[in-house]
C-alpha cells in the first residue's frame, strides 16, 4: 500500500544548490574573517547589485569558504588576486538572483528554516543571526533556480532515441552476466587412478542426483568442496569474463536451469548448473524495501522532542525491549502505520533526497538515527534490497534524466546569465 506521505515523498523536486550545510559549515570561517576585517578597519563597498551593497567583508569571507572548500576537496587553490575576482562574481550573482527572488515572491518561512537546520544536525536555537539570513539565502536560490531551471530544460523524443541507441551500441552482447551453480570434488595433487576414479564417480553420483530431482543447493553443501558450499553453490551473478574459460565454455549452450556434463580440470572434478543468464546490455537497478516510524512536530511536539521520542525508540529496539512495527503501528503518523511503517520495494530517486540519502547508506536491518526531511522526523530501517530488471518504459525514463542531468548545469548557467544580466551592478573599489 502506497501512503499518503510516501506518494509525496516519491515525487519531491530534486534539490540542485547549495545545502543549508554549506551556511552552518562555514559560521567559523565567518566569525574568523569579520574579526580580522573589523581590526584592521578596511571594510568598505566594493560593488552594488541592485542598491544591495557587497563590501569588502563580504569578498573576503566568500575567499576564505571557497578555499576551505578547495582544500578539502584536495583541489588545487588560485592565488588571491583570482579567488577575489571569483568571489566578488559569485556574490553579485547571488545578490541579483536574491532581488529576483524578492520580485517573484519568493519567501522561505521559518518552519521551513528550522528544518534545514535541523537536516544539517544544527539546533536552530543556536544559530546566530547571521547563520540564520545565510541560511535563508541559500534556501531561496535553491527554491528560485527549482522554480526556473527545470521547465528550461527539453528533451525531445529524437533526444532519447539516440541515447538509446549509443548505449545499446555500446554494451553488445559481448560478455553476458552469468550466475553459476558449483560442485567440486577435489583430486589431490598425486592422487593414483583409482583415486582419480573414485572422485570422479563422486562428481557422477552427485550429477545424477540432481538430475532425478534433488537440490542442487542441498547437494552441493552436502558433497562440494568448493568456496561456493555454504551457498548452496552458487557463485553469484558476474560477468562471463570473470569465470574461469573452462566453465565459460561448459555452460555456454545450455540453457537457464540446465546442468553441464562432469568437467574436469587441474584441480579436480566439477558440476556446473546454469542458474541465471543475462544479455550483457540488460539494465538493472537496486531497489530498497524500508519501513519508518514518522512523527509530525507541532502542537506540544517540538522538532527536538520528536527526534529524542525516536531516539528512544531506536534504543529500545536495538536493546530487543521493542518490536519496531508494534511501534509504527502505535506511533507512526503516516498512513503507513497499520502495515508497521513497511513502505514496499522501491527504485532510486522514489524519495526525498534528505530521506533517500539516509536510507541508502544503511546496511540491511540497521536503524539510523533520527533523520529530519521537509515532512517531518523518520526512524528508518532497511529490511532489504534486491536487483529488479528495468522495463523498456522505465529505461526510457532512465534516459531522459540522465539527459536531463547532463543539461542541468549548461542550462542553470544560462538562467544565472539573463537574470544577472537584468540586474544594475556598479563597480567601486577593488577587492582587497
Amino acid at each position: 500500500m502506497v501512503t499518503m506521505i510516501f506518494s509525496t515523498l516519491r515525487f519531491a523536486p530534486r534539490t540542485r544548490l547549495l545545502v543549508a550545510a554549506w551556511a552552518l559549515a562555514c559560521s567559523a570561517v565567518n566569525a574568523q574573517t569579520a574579526t580580522t576585517n573589523a581590526a584592521s578597519g578596511r571594510d568598505f563597498i566594493v560593488a552594488v547589485v541592485d542598491a544591495v551593497p557587497i563590501t569588502n567583508h563580504d569578498v573576503n569571507t566568500r575567499v576564505a569558504q571557497m578555499r576551505q572548500q578547495l582544500t578539502q576537496q584536495g583541489r588545487p587553490v588560485p592565488e588571491q588576486g583570482a579567488l577575489l575576482r571569483d568571489a566578488l562574481e559569485r556574490l553579485i550573482g547571488e545578490k541579483a538572483q536574491l532581488q529576483h527572488a524578492k520580485e517573484a515572491g519568493v519567501v522561505i518561512d521559518d518552519a521551513a528554516l528550522e528544518q534545514a537546520a535541523a537536516r544539517a544536525a544544527e539546533d536552530p536555537k543556536k544559530l546566530s543571526q547571521r547563520q540564520r539570513q545565510e541560511l535563508r539565502e541559500q534556501l531561496t536560490l535553491q527554491r528560485l533556480a527549482e522554480r526556473n531551471v527545470p521547465a528550461r530544460i527539453k528533451i525531445s523524443d529524437a533526444d532519447i532515441e539516440q541515447a538509446m541507441r549509443e548505449r545499446q551500441n555500446a554494451t553488445i552482447n559481448t560478455n553476458p552476466d552469468l550466475e553459476l551453480g558449483h560442485i567440486f570434488i577435489a583430486v589431490p595433487e598425486n592422487a593414483s587412478e583409482a583415486q582419480v576414479a573414485e572422485l570422479q564417480n563422486k562428481a557422477q553420483n552427485a550429477l545424477a542426483r540432481i538430475k532425478r530431482g534433488e537440490s542442487f543447493g542441498a547437494v552441493a553443501k552436502e558433497v562440494s568442496q568448493s568456496a561456493e558450499r555454504d551457498n548452496g553453490g552458487s557463485m553469484g551473478l558476474r560477468p562471463a569474463d570473470r569465470y574461469p574459460t573452462l566453465f565459460v565454455e561448459a555452460t555456454q549452450k545450455l540453457a537457464v536451469g540446465d546442468m553441464s556434463a562432469v568437467v574436469r580440470s587441474g584441480a579436480g572434478f566439477h558440476v556446473l548448473k546454469l542458474i541465471n543468464k543475462r544479455s550483457a546490455n540488460t539494465v538493472t537497478i537496486t531497489e530498497t524495501r524500508p519501513r519508518h516510524i514518522l512523527l509530525r512536530p507541532g502542537g506540544q511536539l517540538s522538532q527536538v522532542a520528536a527526534r529524542a521520542q525516536l531516539a528512544d525508540y531506536k534504543r529500545d529496539i536495538e536493546a530487543g525491549r521493542a518490536d519496531f512495527a508494534k511501534l509504527a503501528q502505535a506511533h507512526s503518523q503516516d498512513a503507513s502505520a497499520p502495515g508497521g511503517g513497511d513502505l514496499g520495494w522501491v527504485a532510486p530517486g522514489m524519495f526525498v533526497p534528505e530521506f533517500e540519502e539516509v536510507m541508502n547508506k544503511l546496511q540491511i536491518g540497521q536503524i539510523a538515527d533520527p533523520t529530519v526531511s521537509r515532512f517531518g522526523v523518520h526512524l528508518i530501517q532497511v529490511l532489504a534490497r534486491r536487483e529488479a530488471p528495468v522495463s523498456e518504459r522505465e529505461l526510457r525514463e532512465m534516459v531522459r534524466n540522465k539527459l536531463r542531468d547532463q543539461k542541468y548545469d549548461e542550462t542553470y548557467q544560462l538562467w544565472a546569465q539573463e537574470v544577472r544580466g537584468r540586474a544594475y551592478v556598479e563597480y567601486r573599489d577593488p577587492p582587497q
